[in-house]
């Protein structure tokens, strides 16, 4: 698959509602798209393998959406062949009291992954110019008033992307994934949600509350991937109202990724190699 069709281009000004929430490319059957993510897992964990060996690079993926648009069910079912030792999962709410005795990119900062691991955001730091902005919460951020001008969302654009050119000069790699979900879908699974006793708990009246501010939200998405959308920290547009279709290309884009860092197992060096004969043979007097 070509994923490039997915990535936001850089200095290009998005528009969401022109791209596709439903498309599932060639696929005959969610058979087919399943057998795929499945071998992408399978490579994953490989590569994870000589990610954490190498111990260079380290990796955040960053998922960003709409309510419904299924980041959990993404985060459980791509990345369900990773090793728990090297991987790390973040999840952003509602800032806490010390977090907002903080800058606004503390809390994310620090949950930043070592090097050799992986580190998967569930939200992120992008929410300060998503919600922050759509509901006016600067004000409860205890920033100085002469620091609160127009210009505010512009510059945190900015500081957001000197902070992953850093990181990624730092050596950690980056992708972020935005789930493109319709809104006739999210009704349909908040109805799901509300209509089904197990999933009760994922629903919560505060949902409906966010829905009603909807084109808000695509604008800030809009301008936020438009600025943030880099070579080096590029944004996806992943269709997601078809969750089976939605995971296969998350899990393209990650394998494309790891691949291209050409990982290898660290080369053991001659008095290494020495040295495990020495303890081969040791093994072998001693057996038993």
């Amino acid at each position: 698959m070509d994923i490039e069709k997915f990535k936001a281009k850089q200095k290009t000004r998005i528009n969401l509602s022109a791209i596709s929430t439903d498309f599932s490319g060639k696929f005959d059957s969610k058979d087919e798209a399943f057998e795929l993510l499945e071998k992408n897992i399978r490579k994953m964990a490989d590569l994870q393998d000589k990610l954490y060996a190498e111990d260079k690079y380290s990796m955040l993926i960053i998922f960003q959406a709409m309510d419904a648009a299924g980041k959990d069910s993404a985060v459980k079912h791509v990345m369900s062949g990773l090793n728990p030792q090297g991987t790390e999962v973040f999840s952003f709410k509602q800032p806490s009291t010390e977090e907002l005795n903080h800058d606004y990119m503390w809390r994310t900062t620090k949950s930043l992954p070592e090097r050799g691991r992986i580190g998967i955001f569930n939200r992120s730091y992008y929410e300060e110019v998503l919600i922050v902005r759509v509901h006016n919460l600067i004000k409860s951020e205890k920033i100085p008033p002469e620091l609160i001008s127009k210009e505010i969302w512009k510059n945190r654009l900015s500081q957001i992307n000197n902070f992953e050119k850093y990181l990624y000069d730092n050596g950690t790699r980056i992708i972020k994934f935005f789930l493109h979900i319709s809104k006739e879908e999210q009704s349909k699974r908040f109805l799901e949600r509300i209509e089904d006793p197990a999933k009760n708990w994922k629903f919560s009246p505060t949902d409906l509350v966010e829905r009603r501010y909807w084109d808000d939200y695509m604008k800030c998405y809009e301008e936020a991937m438009s600025a943030t959308s880099t070579d080096f920290a590029p944004w996806y547009i992943v269709p997601a109202d078809k969750k089976w279709f939605a995971r296969y290309v998350i899990s393209e884009v990650i394998v494309n990724l790891l691949k291209s860092l050409n990982l290898h197992y660290p080369k053991v060096s001659e008095e290494q190699k020495r040295n495990l004969d020495k303890c081969r043979r040791e093994l072998m007097n001693t057996k038993g």
